[in-house]
């Protein structure tokens, strides 16, 4: 079979051949990822959106944190993964997609425009996104993250898999989901989804009651590492948690919640609209 015949790609294939006792070597180095390219972009925008040579130093320190990182298994790591070469070469291919740039673009990817792209459009965020991801795998507080994990949650993208694997093991922090619940109840309020009103004891009865999805609200890059407030999570349905994880920037349980209520209006007028009696005149008029 060939990788693009398994649906997590190369990654998968060999996981899942070693799994039946396959010995796996690699002849090349794997595809970048998100959050691979998040940093390298992050360096080339430092430096002016412009190409960085092998030898930099810069480069040489983030070839070093691109090793560190525990997205690749070894299993797929050559000799070369990710070496000062490949980093600067990577700097090339994202430099060269740049608006201002003059030249022939390298072959490259998608991705590395992607990515440039919300560095462009989002500068500040993005930085932060980076610097979050270095500390974390500075302070090797990525380690824990299991490649397998990493293939759930494609929607996750915008902050990268590392960021959104940390997370989203706060939000399954079942002793922090259930304090949460145990507030709502507490206050008397119905336990619903604050983003559409969703109650899934209502839908489902005995089987849905004291359920529902945690949601931390401030993404990782934003909030950092520290203690985690009941303020800090809101109690959203799996619909109206997968919105808002979709895409960056992630909107908040109650910014979700207008734009459903807008979405609703709009909607009902359209409707009424159509169902306005139509005027004399309007009959009169010849179908064009």
């Amino acid at each position: 079979m060939k990788p693009d015949e398994l649906s997590g790609g190369r990654s998968h294939a060999a996981r899942w051949l070693a799994r039946l006792g396959f010995t796996i070597r690699s002849s090349r180095s794997p595809d970048w990822t998100r959050d691979e390219i998040i940093l390298a972009c992050d360096l080339a925008m430092a430096n002016g959106w412009k190409r960085l040579e092998f030898d930099d130093p810069r480069v040489i320190e983030l070839s070093a944190l691109l090793q560190a990182m525990p997205i690749h298994p070894e299993e797929l790591r050559n000799e070369l993964f990710r070496n000062p070469n490949g980093v600067a070469r990577k700097t090339v291919d994202i430099t060269c997609r740049h608006p201002d740039y003059r030249g022939k673009p390298t072959n490259g990817n998608v991705l590395d425009v992607e990515v440039m792209n919300d560095f462009l459009a989002r500068p500040t965020e993005m930085a932060k996104v980076a610097l979050r991801i270095r500390q974390g795998l500075v302070a090797g507080e990525f380690q824990e993250l299991s490649p397998e994990a990493e293939e759930e949650d494609d929607f996750s993208a915008p902050e990268g898999r590392l960021l959104f694997g940390r997370h989203r093991s706060r939000e399954r922090n079942k002793a922090l989901r259930k304090r949460k619940i145990d507030a709502v109840v507490g206050e008397g309020r119905q336990l619903a989804c604050e983003s559409c009103g969703f109650d899934f004891e209502q839908i489902y009865g005995d089987r849905g009651r004291g359920y529902i999805e945690c949601h931390h609200v401030v993404p990782l890059h934003e909030a950092g590492e520290g203690r985690t407030r009941l303020s800090d999570l809101a109690l959203i349905c799996a619909n109206c948690h997968r919105m808002v994880h979709r895409r960056a920037p992630w909107p908040t349980p109650g910014e979700l919640r207008a734009s459903i209520e807008q979405k609703h209006a709009d909607d009902r007028r359209a409707a009424a609209v159509l169902a306005r009696p139509r005027r004399a005149a309007d009959e009169q008029m010849p179908n064009l």
